[in-house]
């Protein structure tokens, strides 16, 4: 229950910080406008375009007889408009993040500055971090949707649907957006998706106390919005401990080694990279290593 709490403190924090530093409030509000403009009118545009999309798709209707062609027509078009709104709430993070993938990396990079000690960088090329940015959101995104489906088919059982469904429901989309938003900064430490989630499900509880409130508060669209600066700046502060957790206990455990290599856990102060390439095979973010290093 303490790790709960901790994690809502990192997103109190978060938003604390930007608020003490309100240009990159400002800076942060961006992407997120963009993203909610264009998800407002591609929804606009799905309400009114739904009624000739069901049907273009049930030519079989044309000859049934009044109610039932309209009752059946008019069910799909909502459950169609229905299931463009959950794709906008599971996708908004992700779009949001990707279209401000600069603000939002120079916003983590400055709250790891403000803070002290190393501020990472990847060392890849901008568009290579779009790209593996892009790539890891969909995976992101196809996992919340087969857990959605999965959730849904649940959501029918009696009393279970009613009560237990929608928790786990938001337990689920909050650990996914709280792995979306500290993707950010972990990216710039060069971890990869299946490095990331491991990290995260080692602090769970820690991890849910940061996603779920956020999962809860960015079912409003603005506040959303207004959030999403705050939030980036307190998933970087909650990665900076828990890269510094992880490597705390790295080091300890090489300590016990009756013949540890040296420095095996610790990073070198002239190459940032070198304790991250003992042992693990090689990455997409191992292509950025040269120009990381010069």
């Amino acid at each position: 229950m303490r790790d709960l709490g901790a994690g809502f403190g990192y997103l109190v924090k978060g938003q604390q910080w930007v608020g003490r530093h309100g240009r990159w409030f400002g800076i942060g509000l961006l992407p997120g406008l963009i993203t909610l403009v264009l998800y407002a009118g591609a929804l606009v545009g799905l309400a009114y375009g739904a009624d000739d999309l069901v049907g273009w798709a049930t030519p079989f209707a044309d000859g049934w007889s009044s109610p039932w062609q309209g009752g059946f027509r008019g069910f799909l078009t909502a459950l169609v408009w229905v299931f463009g709104l959950f794709l906008a709430v599971i996708t908004f993070t992700a779009v949001t993040l990707l279209v401000g993938q600069p603000f939002y990396e120079s916003l983590s990079e400055a709250v790891d500055r403000a803070e002290g000690g190393e501020v990472p960088h990847s060392g890849l090329p901008l568009w290579r971090e779009l790209w593996i940015s892009a790539r890891d959101s969909l995976r992101i995104v196809v996992r919340v949707a087969v857990c959605g489906v999965l959730l849904f088919a649940l959501g029918f059982v009696p009393v279970l649907g009613q009560t237990v469904v929608p928790v786990l429901g938001f337990c689920v989309t909050g650990f996914f957006l709280a792995e979306e938003l500290t993707a950010v900064a972990l990216q710039r430490r060069r971890m990869e998706l299946g490095e990331r989630l491991a990290l995260l499900r080692g602090r769970r509880m820690l991890t849910l106390g940061f996603g779920v409130p956020l999962a809860l508060a960015f079912l409003v669209p603005f506040l959303a919005v207004l959030l999403m600066p705050g939030a980036v700046a307190g998933a970087t502060l909650l990665v900076r401990d828990l890269v510094e957790d992880r490597d705390g206990e790295d080091e300890d455990a090489g300590h016990t080694d009756p013949e540890p290599a040296p420095h095996a856990h610790r990073r070198d102060a002239r190459d940032p990279y070198a304790s991250r390439d003992q042992g693990r095979p090689a990455g997409p973010y191992d292509l950025g290593k040269d120009q990381a290093r010069s």
